[in-house]
């Protein structure tokens, strides 16, 4: 029972690539229109993957400064350091002394006198923190709690950048989402045009098919193979044309970068996103194919 559903689904599947290749300028048509417009959510996408990452290694954790209470103690600063190293949000941190605070001020350009005639040091002890987060609300959270430990005086933590990037690739993810919805709608409308030119094409063939006892699915399963592998076809087109475009703009960029004496490469897509990108483009076909099959097969009966 298996084998004869594989071997029927196996002809209908050659029997559709024949019919492909046998219409060649009309098939690579609509395959590299399909392609194109694949392509550009999943280019926008390529590039905002590529933004994150290169944002993630020029910014590479974000940094808050822990201002110690003045009359703290060591084993306060011990405690402090402590909840730190037990805290997975924490990438790192470093202790500046204030008498090391005060060196600093003191090497610094038209603050040397002033330093010096300080009556005390007025500096506090304080940490560096490196963190793990990026995201805003996170970096909020964090600093909220650090600032109602008793041996802290102020967190100061700058969250502007964090929010404006935030929202940049929300806006970005937002963009993709749009082009995606948009382009994926004119691809069904496409394959929906093609496979009703088809069916009126084959009208006869149909109606001698239902003369003999064909059942619908068995008459519009080479229907939904062909939008499918069309699909798949244009998902695999769009795949090589990011592809391409990609490894051209990495020889552009290398020679940029060279001048800079900054290592910039945009990643190509991820074996995951690969697949996605052909399964979806597949369903896109599928689904192109079967939304026409069902609105205009019914109205082919034998006469």
């Amino acid at each position: 029972m298996i084998r004869a559903w594989l071997m029927q689904h196996g002809f209908v599947f050659f029997l559709t690539l024949k019919r492909l290749i046998a219409t060649p300028v009309t098939s690579l048509l609509s395959v590299i229109v399909m392609g194109i417009a694949l392509s550009l959510p999943t280019g926008v996408y390529v590039l905002m993957e590529n933004l994150s990452a290169i944002s993630g290694q020029t910014v590479s954790s974000p940094q808050m400064s822990l201002f110690l209470k003045l009359d703290i103690k060591k084993e306060d600063i011990e405690s402090v350091k402590q909840r730190m190293e037990k805290d997975s949000q924490i990438l790192s941190f470093q202790f500046i002394s204030k008498d090391a605070a005060l060196h600093q001020l003191q090497q610094s350009n038209g603050l040397a006198d002033i330093s010096v005639n300080l009556a005390r040091n007025p500096l506090p002890d304080a940490f560096i923190v490196h963190t793990l987060e990026n995201m805003p609300e996170n970096l909020e959270k964090l600093r909220a709690t650090m600032q109602s430990w008793p041996e802290i005086e102020h967190v100061q933590f700058d969250s502007a950048w964090a929010e404006r990037l935030n929202a940049l690739f929300k806006l970005g993810r937002f963009v993709v989402l749009m082009l995606a919805t948009l382009l994926s709608v004119a691809i069904i409308a496409i394959m929906f045009n093609t496979i009703r030119l088809q069916i009126l094409t084959k009208r006869d063939e149909i109606e001698i098919s239902k003369l003999i006892g064909a059942t619908d699915s068995f008459i519009r399963r080479p229907f939904l193979y062909f939008g499918a592998i069309q699909g798949l076809a244009g998902g695999a087109t769009a795949w090589l044309i990011m592809t391409l475009a990609i490894h051209t703009l990495n020889e552009e960029l290398g020679t940029l970068a060279l001048l800079y004496d900054f290592d910039l490469q945009l990643q190509q897509l991820s074996p995951s996103d690969s697949i996605s990108l052909l399964l979806f483009s597949a369903w896109l076909g599928w689904l192109g194919a079967r939304l026409s099959v069902a609105n205009h097969l019914w109205q082919i009966e034998p006469r």
